[in-house]
């Protein structure tokens, strides 16, 4: 059973940048596609970015496209999400989100994840 744990989160201006970290444990790691979502007040949970097991390959959600970058250590069971240029609209819980063992294509649909962080608060203000 594979245990994520996100830390990374806080308060920021607008145009600021911050760095979320994604901690897993307990799981064959480096065999699996991650992901990040967020979830902004009274919003769907949103797909943010996504990154295949080797790191060679990512994927972004338009709407954070340039701005954010994912990137993973796989020595150190560690995925990262660079956030720059934020804007009030990034305000949102951040999680971090794994697939099963073996399943390779990075997904951009909540269901196609297995394993979820308890989330990080990331605020911008104007």
């Amino acid at each position: 059973q594979v245990q994520l744990v996100e830390s990374g989160g806080g308060l920021v201006q607008a145009g600021g940048s911050l760095r979320l970290s994604c901690a897993a444990s307990g799981g064959s790691f480096y065999n699996t596609a991650m992901g990040w979502f967020r979830q902004g007040p009274g919003k769907d949970r949103q797909f943010a970015a996504g990154i295949s097991r080797s790191g060679r390959s990512t994927i972004y959600g338009d709407s954070v496209k340039g701005r954010f970058t994912i990137t993973r250590d796989n020595a150190k069971n560690t995925v990262y999400l660079q956030m720059n240029s934020l804007k009030p609209e990034d305000t949102a819980v951040y999680y971090c989100a794994g697939r099963g063992p073996g399943k390779l294509r990075i997904g951009e649909s909540e269901d196609e994840y297995d394993y979820w962080g308890q989330g990080t608060q990331v605020t911008v203000s104007s």
